[in-house]
């Protein structure tokens, strides 16, 4: 993740009474990588700072707070690329191209739903996470996304409906002000957040022409220098991914193991110690090469299937359903014409 978020995440911590010395060890977040913009630290580091900001308060005030103290800018070309376009959908679009640029898109995902009258956003977070930090961060990336679109709007843009994959809070009004509505509902598979495509369509006011070409450039080169602070679990999920992209027919627990050189206990026993197993890391990498195959290839069904480990088509509408709440058909939203698909 961004040094510029993994600031924002470690000064709202100390905020609400998290002491420094609870957090300063961890990978990233000595002053010589925390300060430089080129450093990315680890997923594993700000999940641990809203942990402990969840020691200190309910998920739901952590989200609320963190969405108020989130000020336009502090997520760097991210934020811009979201408020500049033409119009908050054409923001949202390369938002979601750039992701990168502000998550760790080995376990974030952002998919677009667009239904004619209504656009829905979903936030498919695939890390095993204790129930209020995922509640937290999953509520935190919608409430986001609503406080930018109003930014760029210029006037509040208050959704439809916002369904969280969390459990009901004891109190909703927290909830219920953060979002502007009482339509909250809970215990979903996805988290998502629906706007009138009417709101999201409007021509952004003041957008400069041919400002978002100039920041999608802007990112591209910075993820183009970023330097990762890795950590075993990085390393292990950047080999899984190569596996998976490489379409290895042999991705078994045993056959990963020995190409990271460790024996299968070992990798077995480090996977536990980072709160995550072999199945759920496989599953994750799956899912994410399937999206990946969605948005830029004209591949069919059975043909992604048998590219990214599964049986067949109906396999694989079964994964990506259960894992992202919608089916691989509605993921194509922003699919380029590509070149035919090779015999």
């Amino acid at each position: 993740m961004p040094a510029a978020f993994t600031r924002l995440n470690a000064r709202n911590a100390t905020l609400l009474g998290v002491p420094p010395s609870a957090f300063v060890q961890l990978l990233g977040m000595s002053p010589e990588y925390l300060n430089d913009d080129r450093y990315r630290t680890p997923a594993a580091t700000n999940v641990r700072v809203w942990q402990l900001m969840t020691t200190k308060a309910p998920w739901t005030d952590v989200a609320a707070f963190m969405t108020h103290r989130s000020p336009l800018g502090h997520l760097g070309v991210w934020d811009y690329l979201l408020t500049s376009a033409p119009s908050p959908l054409e923001g949202l679009r390369d938002a979601v191209d750039y992701l990168a640029t502000v998550a760790d898109t080995g376990t974030e995902t952002l998919l677009v739903s667009d239904r004619g009258a209504e656009i829905t956003i979903s936030h498919v977070n695939a890390a095993d996470l204790a129930d209020d930090v995922a509640s937290a961060i999953r509520c935190y990336a919608l409430s986001l996304l609503q406080k930018r679109f109003s930014e760029a709007s210029r006037r509040p843009l208050v959704p439809v409906r916002v369904a969280l994959a969390a459990r009901a809070p004891r109190h909703h009004a927290v909830l219920t002000n953060l979002y502007g509505t009482q339509n909250v509902e809970f215990e979903h598979a996805v988290s998502s957040v629906t706007f009138r495509s009417t709101d999201l369509r409007e021509p952004t006011p003041y957008a400069p022409p041919g400002l978002s070409a100039l920041l999608r450039s802007h990112a591209a080169q910075s993820l183009a220098q970023a330097v990762p602070l890795r950590g075993w679990l990085d390393l292990f999920r950047t080999a899984l991914k190569g596996a998976v992209e490489e379409d290895t027919h042999d991705l078994t627990l045993t056959a990963h193991a020995r190409h990271m050189a460790i024996s299968s206990r070992t990798l077995q026993r480090r996977l536990e110690e980072h709160g995550t197993t072999w199945r759920a890391e496989l599953e994750s990498a799956r899912i994410a090469h399937v999206e990946h195959l969605l948005h830029t290839t004209p591949r069919t069904l059975d043909s992604i299937a048998a590219r990214s480990g599964y049986a067949d088509a109906r396999s694989l509408r079964r994964a990506v359903r259960r894992a992202t709440g919608q089916t691989p058909s509605s993921q194509r939203w922003r699919q380029p014409p590509p070149p035919p698909e090779e015999q």
